[in-house]
């Protein structure tokens, strides 16, 4: 038996997450495929969190939602996790809404971040309101 350098997995560092692309619109007959996909990334790399980017998924949508709940339930159950690469302000605001958290990272600084509270909600105080 004879091995050729380069044929195989190449070999990953278990600190660097696999990077998964996802593209929509995402139908709910391919989300079965794609959780099998990122599990076998997990198991294949040895890494703790798939990276998954979400930056061509397209308009946010509930099926949207539902697939990202999926994927990340998958990776809890085979012992890991998904952050979410670039998602777009609307994304990040349906899933508070329906109370999703990920762990968010941005392409440009590469950096991951606990997901920021939601932009643009500000509370404001009247003179002479009662303190609750």
């Amino acid at each position: 038996m004879s091995y050729r350098p380069g044929c195989g997995l190449p070999i990953v560092d278990a600190k660097t997450p696999a990077v998964f692309m996802l593209t929509g619109p995402v139908t709910r007959e391919a989300v079965p495929g794609l959780c099998e996909d990122v599990r076998a990334l997990l198991v294949a790399t040895g890494a703790g969190v798939v990276v998954c980017d979400v930056a061509g998924l397209g308009p946010p949508g509930l099926g949207a939602v539902e697939l990202l709940a999926r994927l990340q339930l998958t990776a809890r159950r085979a012992g890991g996790g998904i952050r979410l690469r670039d998602p777009t302000p609307a994304l990040l605001a349906l899933l508070d809404l329906v109370g999703l958290t990920f762990d968010v990272e941005r392409q440009r600084g590469g950096q991951a971040e606990e997901r920021e509270p939601a932009l643009c909600v500000e509370e404001a105080v009247e003179p002479g309101d009662p303190a609750l």
